[in-house]
This record gives structure tokens, sequence and C-alpha cells, in this order.
């Protein structure tokens, strides 16, 4: 179920490519890409045997990267993407190990065109994050669910120092958890909400 919701929130921003390339001016190109660094916040909220070992994961800055395509002036659809992340998993304040996780998001944007070269925007979408090396934590101890869906949102602005380049500032919110696992506390020690807000700076580029 959660592939399909992934998937069929892809197939209905890709069903608008027919009314793109109507709206699109001939003269712009409709491709942007962004290169950010990322600040992911961790939320970190616990239940069960989570909150009493006190398991969280720690804050730490990661690369991203994304494609956006405009359908029109004000309207674009942005692919969110990294390489699978190292996040290290604490307990009391002890490292346990870490898990990779690989967190794409897709989201439908508004851009205000009305400010020269000041254009901020706003977004929504989902949110698909992959957990691999799950097994990792105390030697085994603890392992986490293979995959998280939920909704981000998004705030941002592109300052454009001309047509093709400007400075990106994006803030994010995502919904986000795991199931922790571990044999002494039976099938499940409890849950880890991630909800990572994501603040993060870059550089934009508009062919």
């Amino acid at each position: 179920m959660r592939i399909k919701t992934l998937v069929a929130a892809m197939a209905a921003v890709a069903s608008l490519a027919p009314i793109a390339a109507q709206a699109q001016s001939s003269s712009e190109n409709p491709w942007m890409i962004r290169v950010r660094a990322v600040d992911l916040l961790w939320a970190n909220g616990q239940t069960g045997a989570v909150q009493t070992l006190d398991v969280k994961a720690k804050d730490q800055i990661i690369p991203e990267f994304d494609v956006s395509y405009f359908f029109t002036k004000n309207i674009a659809a942005e692919l969110v993407l990294t390489y699978p992340q190292s996040i290290q998993i604490d307990a009391g304040g002890n490292k346990l190990g870490t898990i990779k996780a690989l967190p794409p998001s897709l989201v439908l944007q508004y851009h205000f065109t009305d400010f020269g070269a000041f254009k901020p925007y706003v977004g929504a979408g989902v949110n698909y994050t992959l957990f691999s090396s799950r097994n990792n934590l105390a030697n085994g101890t603890y392992s986490v669910d293979s995959s998280s869906v939920g909704a981000v949102g998004q705030i941002g602005m592109d300052y454009m120092f001309d047509k093709n380049w400007g400075l990106n500032v994006d803030v994010k919110y995502a919904t986000m958890s795991t199931n922790v696992s571990s044999p002494g506390y039976g099938p499940t020690a409890g849950k880890l909400t991630l909800n990572p807000w994501m603040p993060a700076v870059g550089v934009t580029y508009k062919f």
C-alpha cells in the first residue's frame, strides 16, 4: 500500500505533463535544479521501551539535490533526492549504531512571481523513506522498519542573480516514523517518530 501511494502521487503529477506543454512559454525552459546543504533536525518522539531507553536519531547535515519542472510560471513539481544517508541512533546518550535512510520526496509547488528577483514558493507532497542496514543497532539487538510514507510541506525562496543562477533558502517538514524491534521487548519496543525539520541553503540553476 505504501508503494502504491507513492506511485499514485507520481502518476498524478505526470498526468499534468500535456497541460504543461501547452501552458509553458516556448521562450522559457521549464527545468530547474538545486543543490542544497540540509540540516536534519529530528523530532525524536518516543513511545514504549523506545522512550524508556531514550532512543534517538542524531541531528546532522546532509547534501540534497532536486529537479523541478515548471508546468506554468507559477506551478512546478519538485523531486527531492539524495544518496542513502548514514543516520546515527543513540540510546541514553550512547551510540547504538547507524542505519541508512534514502528519503526521496515529490512536491507540488506554487511559485510567486511578482517580486522581481525574489521568488518565494510553497509546496506540499509525499515523502517515501527507505531504511537499510536496519539490523546494525547494538550488534543486531535492535532493528527498524524497512520504510516510512508520510506527508511533506515546504516553504522557500529563490533569489535570482541573473536568468540562470540564484541563491535558494528552503525549509521542509516531513512526517516520518519507524517501529523499533528487539527480541527483549517482544514484537516491538515502541515507535520512534522522526518527523524532521529540514532547513536548507543552496544554489539554484534555471535552464
